[in-house]
Order: C-alpha cells, then sequence, then structure tokens
C-alpha cells in the first residue's frame, strides 16, 4: 500500500487537464508511441469533437523511481462547471490532487470551485502551472495569484508544459513524494465505494470502485449497501483507456472495476459501499451526497412510439451520469415524454446529444426552466418544475425562486460590461476583489432562472471569451413573478410556457410571438400567435395564409363565377380557422431560448 498513490487532476475548462493526463500515460509506458492518441483519456466521440472532457476516467499506470515500483492511479476529471458533480466523485476516491492552472490565463472561476471540493475532502494538494512555453505565460505572476486567490503555497509549484513534455518527469516524482499513500486496514473485512458506473453490452452493468480495507475477490459474495442486494463478483479488471488487466482480487488502497453481471442497472448506485455478504461492515465507506438538478426540460420522442425506447435510454445513461434524474410527464402538444433535471444547459445539451447519437432517437427538448416554490392561499407550499403546472394566480400567495451565489473573474477593461450584464440578470453584488491590478473577481447573487438559457454565452462575448464563470445555489427568494402562456390558433401550447418577472413579461412576450412568427411554417388560413398573462393578451403576431389562386380555372364569362369560387374559398377558410391543427416544427420550442 505504501507505494500506491490515488489522485485526480482538476483544473478550470481548457487549462490543459487531458493533454497532461496523455503525457503521465505516455512516461509512465502505459501505451506505446503508436497506440497514443491526442485526449487518450476522452472515450466519447462528442469530447474530442467539443474539445472538453464529459466523464471523469480513471487509469492504472506502473512507474519506477530509484529502483522502486510504485502504482499510480490517475482520475482525469471534467473542468465545466455542469460537470462538478463528477469532479466532486473522483476527489472522494483520491488522496491527492493536481491543480492546473494555465501560465497565459491565471486563476480562473472553476479553479477556485474545485479547490474549495478537494479542501472539503482534505486532499494533498499539488499546484501545477501549465502551457509555459507560450510566449504570453508568466509563470511567476500566476504563482502569485494562486496565492492571493486561493490562499495555498505555490512557491514549490511544478512547471510544466504537457504540450511539449517539460516537467513531466519532474512532476510524476512530486507526485510520489508528496500525495499520500492511501490509508486502510488490508486484514479487515471488504470496504469499497462504488465511485463510477456505467453498462457495457457484453458485461452488463459495471462498477469501478476504491477499495479502503480489506478486498475484493473473484467469485466472491459482496452486498451492496443501499439496496442489500447480494451477488458474485464474476470478474476484476484495472482500469485502462486501450487495454484492461485482469485480475483476481483488488487490494486495499487500490482502484478497480467490478463486473457483477447485473441487467438492471437500477440496482448499482454510484456513492454505495460493497462489502462481503457474510461478513458486513458496519458503516458505508463514505456519504455521497446525490446530485441536485438544478434545471428541468421535458424530452418527447418525435415519434411517439418511441417512448419505452427512450425510457430504456434514460436508464442506462443514469448508470453512466449519476447525476441524471427523470421523471415521466405529458403534454398536449408533445405527447408522452419525461421531465427530465439537468446540472446546467451543457449538461443538457450533451446529454440530448448523447441520447440521439448512442440510442439513434430523435428528440424534441422543451425549454429549461427551475424548481419554484409556491405558496398557497391555503398555506400549503408545492415545488413546481413545469410553468404548466403552476395553479391559477386567485390561489397563489407568493412565488420563491432558487437564487445562486455567482463568481465572476474578469480582466478589468471587460468590468463595466460584465456588471451592466449581471444588473440587466437581476443580479445583487455581494463582494469585488481586485486579484491583481488587471484581474477582478465579483462575487454577485442571482436567480437561476436568468443564467438557465444564455447568461454564460453573453459573458463570454462580452468579455471577448476571457470572463469566467462559477456559481453554487444557496437559497430561495420571493419573486415578482408571472407565467406567459403562448397560444397557437387559440389554443394554448403547454410547451413553451414560462415563468417570467412581472416586470420584462410584456417585452418577453413580444419578442417570443415575434420569433414564433418567423418558425411557424404558412398554412392555408390564419394562424394567430398570441402571448397572455391569464386571460389578458399582450401581444399578438398573424401568420398569413398561403395564397391559393382558386379563378385560375376560369377564362372568361361573367365576373360571378369568380365571384362565387372566391366566396367557396373565403367559408372554406372560416371553417378551417375553427378544426385547423397547427404542427410546431423543434425550432418552435427552442424559440424561447434565443429570446433577448
Amino acid at each position: 500500500m505504501k507505494n500506491i498513490r490515488n489522485f485526480s487532476i482538476i483544473a478550470h475548462i481548457d487549462h490543459g487537464k487531458s493533454t497532461l493526463a496523455d503525457r503521465i500515460i505516455q512516461e509512465c509506458g502505459a501505451v506505446s508511441e503508436r497506440e497514443l492518441t491526442k485526449q487518450m483519456m476522452d472515450t466519447m466521440d462528442i469530447e474530442k469533437e467539443r474539445g472538453i472532457t464529459i466523464k471523469a476516467q480513471s487509469v492504472r499506470l506502473d512507474y519506477v523511481k530509484d529502483g522502486e515500483h510504485y502504482i499510480l492511479n490517475l482520475i482525469d476529471t471534467p473542468g465545466h462547471v455542469d460537470f462538478s458533480y463528477e469532479v466532486s466523485k473522483s476527489l472522494a476516491s483520491s488522496d491527492g490532487a493536481l491543480l492546473i492552472v494555465d501560465a497565459a490565463q491565471g486563476v480562473e472561476a472553476q479553479t477556485i470551485a474545485n479547490v474549495y471540493l478537494a479542501m472539503d475532502n482534505n486532499l494533498e494538494l499539488i499546484p501545477v502551472i501549465n502551457k509555459i512555453d507560450l510566449p504570453a505565460a508568466d509563470p511567476i505572476k500566476v504563482a502569485e495569484e494562486i496565492e492571493t486567490s486561493i490562499g495555498i503555497d505555490a512557491t514549490d509549484a511544478v512547471l510544466v508544459s504537457a504540450k511539449t513534455g517539460v516537467g513531466i518527469r519532474e512532476l510524476i516524482d512530486a507526485i510520489v513524494e508528496r500525495i499520500p499513500a492511501p490509508s486502510g486496514d488490508p486484514k479487515a473485512t471488504t470496504k469499497a465505494i462504488i465511485y463510477d458506473s456505467w453498462f457495457d453490452p457484453y458485461l452488463g452493468a459495471l462498477a469501478l470502485v476504491r477499495v479502503f480495507d480489506g478486498e475484493i475477490k473473484k467469485n466472491q459474495l459482496v452486498k451492496l449497501m443501499s439496496n442489500n442486494e447480494e451477488h458474485q463478483v464474476l470478474d476484476l479488471m484495472y482500469p485502462h483507456p486501450l487495454k484492461r488487466q485482469k485480475t483476481n482480487a483488488i487490494k486495499s488502497g487500490e482502484i478497480g472495476i467490478v463486473v457483477l453481471g447485473l441487467k438492471d442497472v437500477s440496482i448499482v448506485n454510484v456513492g454505495d459501499t460493497i462489502t462481503d455478504a457474510k461478513n458486513p461492515t458496519a458503516e458505508p465507506a463514505l456519504k455521497y451526497e446525490p446530485a441536485k438538478p438544478f434545471v428541468f426540460a421535458g424530452l418527447y420522442p418525435i415519434d411517439t412510439d418511441k417512448f419505452e425506447e427512450l425510457r430504456d435510454a434514460l436508464n442506462k445513461l443514469k448508470l453512466n451520469d449519476s447525476s441524471l434524474s427523470y421523471e415521466p410527464e405529458t403534454s398536449i402538444a408533445l405527447g408522452f415524454g419525461f421531465r427530465v433535471g439537468f446540472l446546467g444547459m451543457l449538461h443538457m445539451e450533451v446529454i440530448k446529444e448523447r441520447l440521439e447519437r448512442e440510442f439513434d432517437l430523435d428528440l424534441i427538448a422543451t425549454a429549461p426552466s427551475v424548481v419554484y416554490h409556491v405558496y398557497l392561499t391555503n398555506g400549503d407550499m408545492v415545488e413546481v418544475q413545469n410553468p404548466s403546472e403552476l395553479p391559477s394566480v386567485s390561489q397563489i400567495e407568493k412565488i420563491e425562486e432558487p437564487y445562486v451565489k455567482a463568481t465572476v473573474i474578469t480582466p478589468s477593461e471587460y468590468l463595466g460590461n460584465v456588471i451592466t450584464l449581471l444588473i440587466s440578470k437581476r443580479g445583487m453584488q455581494d463582494k469585488m476583489t481586485y486579484l491583481n491590478e488587471d484581474r477582478v473577481m465579483l462575487e454577485y447573487s442571482l436567480p437561476m432562472n436568468e443564467i438557465v438559457v444564455d447568461f454564460y454565452d453573453k459573458l463570454k462575448s462580452i468579455s471577448k471569451g476571457y470572463a469566467s464563470f462559477d456559481y453554487e445555489p444557496i437559497d430561495f427568494k420571493e419573486g415578482n413573478l408571472v407565467k406567459l402562456d403562448v397560444k397557437v390558433a387559440g389554443e394554448v401550447v403547454d410547451a413553451l410556457s414560462i415563468i417570467v418577472p412581472i416586470t420584462s413579461a410584456e417585452s418577453r412576450g413580444r419578442a417570443l410571438v415575434k420569433n414564433m412568427k418567423e418558425i411557424i411554417p404558412r398554412q392555408l388560413f390564419e394562424v394567430a400567435v398570441q402571448a397572455s398573462i391569464g386571460s389578458r393578451v399582450i401581444a399578438r403576431e398573424t401568420v398569413k395564409s398561403m395564397g391559393k389562386n382558386v379563378t385560375a380555372k376560369c377564362y372568361g364569362g361573367d365576373i360571378t363565377r369568380k365571384r362565387k369560387l372566391l366566396e367557396k374559398q373565403k367559408e372554406g377558410k372560416k371553417r378551417m380557422k375553427s378544426i385547423g391543427k397547427v404542427n410546431l416544427p423543434q425550432e418552435a420550442f427552442m424559440s424561447v431560448l434565443k429570446m433577448d
């Protein structure tokens, strides 16, 4: 055990975690030059295409220092704020962490958030300043920034360039010297935590575990503590991006994959403790807090017969992404589907794309919303995720909306633009700190509803990509909110309803119907698109009818012949208008997102 090192790599998005992981794998000789590819640890196509890490990945490496053989268990974690739950899972099973900071960009918002996660888990932190080969790199200034903004000693920070390979061997030596060996009792009864899981079409549900006490052996009968299920261990493997290595036992302090041959994916829960069935441990290894979804949206199959396939796909995806939560719901406009909880907008995009790619589904997503606490006049409180579930105005005493503490780090030249954006999103300033002469850290309280749609995109565009953003939920506060409904051809489309502040309801309503007018295809009859608050219509646009020349067949003859045909057409259009149905395209449901 004294020669095992379990560590995670944490950083803000795009500071070079995946490239550094590639260099460490290469330096340890785990893959040959021929097998080496970019972003070895990123296994999904969507990760490689977008250049981001979505899933934390583990690999077991061998390293020899001063004639001594060490085992390094490396976990590469995502950097985007939406995937911080992946980071917290990985840190709970590590003994130390590498804190990567870009030598040109310095400390960013997610860097600070990840450091606090690591400190909560009492991990040994090694500051690593990456990209020292860049012309704009300033390692001394970045080391000072780490000390002032985070408060950890950066005098012995390791300077590396993951791209060129400079300083990688020194970094691995620092990991061996500075990260503590795992603690645990090899002779005690089995105690291991599941910190990741996924579905394999050949092996069933797989669990990635960190063993704290005792060992897990092949053919051992083990118990999952959360549901008291007992299963036999069919196989054991060590994780590797290319070739998993089979083993007969995963010992105390080690990380490995457990194959239980489970077809029912709901049995394996991330955060659960695996112990020996005959001699179970008294206490669970760790207590994981389940992820709390912030953003909710409806996912519906375009082909309504695919509802069961969507249910199976969500079941399998939940095994791979334990932060996902969902429940069935129905919509008058869209039929049967699921209300799905996400950690943020990028998480929502990624899940929708994975469902479409990996499970071959065509889906419609409704506009995202957050959870509101609605207090009724009879004294009850109900939680509302879907705006269409909001009770009538006469029954509501007050509505509370969730607030977040937003941390924004920006170059001082964009400070005015960023503050203007935060104020326009109903933000209240808590703190403003100058990290150095040209970088400012802002802390604001913001309604969650204002940041779920386009806040991140706008922040990036007004700061030319330099501002970084992180948030954490704080509490619920009362808001003056109303439900904005959209009527198409006189019928309310429940999937387009949104909850908005009363001050911006009219402008949002006008913008929404204007967007909708452009998107709804023209019919043979006029279609009225209206925005309303309760029974009061606040905005209206009309989609003009398609012209059809019914008099084309009249050549000559009396004018009454043409008039008769036109009157007949007029009657037909009137009848169509009363019974006609309008099919809304997918863009209509996303037009709610594109309002300014």
